[in-house]
């Protein structure tokens, strides 16, 4: 059996107080065990290690994993285009030891993430930008299934869901995160293209066949 327990690995997660949820992902995962997953919000890379281990032991070494976030770059360029939340306040003192001292990142930089997910290396790749951007300049292709959790605005989630339904492989499954959250502006856009494909609403999740 496979398991699909949900873990944080230290790090935060939208689904840390939301286990639940973040098992019904993973189980979502297992039932229709899609081979080529995209996940746009990878935050400090919890869910992505979740779904990478899930995927490996799914598919041993037949599987890829797509990730796209700001990863700071936001603050970087002060641009509040989309924002990351922050992860460099801590409250918990061997967090803030094990980040500043020994691995001396920042928890949701690129390179942090890079080393959670390092056991996958060979078959993931994490993009760093905004999501328009990288979602039209990646091969989408062969994706099959898309974990769409990146900016929350309406625009933004338009933009995204525009992009993805135009360019990934028909049959593919697409998660929307917080869904049913009113001040985001996620159902609204979902629901201006819910009607034209399979839909259920999963509570926190959107869930969109092509």
């Amino acid at each position: 059996m496979v398991e699909i327990a949900y873990k944080s690995y230290f790090r935060k997660s939208s689904f840390k107080k939301d286990i639940k949820n973040g098992e019904r992902l993973l189980s979502l995962i297992n039932f229709h065990k899609p081979k080529n997953v995209l996940e746009i919000g990878v935050l400090e890379g919890a869910t992505s290690r979740n779904m990478c281990k899930l995927l490996h032991k799914i598919h041993k070494n037949n599987f890829s994993y797509i990730g796209i976030d700001l990863f700071g770059l936001d603050r970087l360029f002060n641009n509040n285009k989309e924002f990351t939340p922050l992860s460099n306040k801590f409250s918990n003192p061997i967090k803030y030891i094990y980040f500043k001292y020994i691995l001396k990142l920042e928890p949701n930089s690129k390179k942090a993430v890079q080393h959670l997910l390092k056991k996958y290396s060979q078959f993931i790749r994490l993009y760093q930008g905004y999501s328009d951007v990288l979602l039209e300049e990646l091969n989408l292709s062969n994706i099959d299934f898309v974990f769409l959790d990146g900016g929350h605005s309406y625009e933004t989630v338009k933009q995204d869901l525009s992009i993805i339904l135009r360019k990934i492989k028909k049959k593919s499954i697409i998660i929307c995160d917080d869904y049913n959250i009113l001040h985001y502006g996620v159902k609204k856009a979902v629901d201006e293209v819910k009607h034209n494909y399979y839909f259920e609403d999963l509570g926190r999740f959107a869930f969109l066949k092509i």
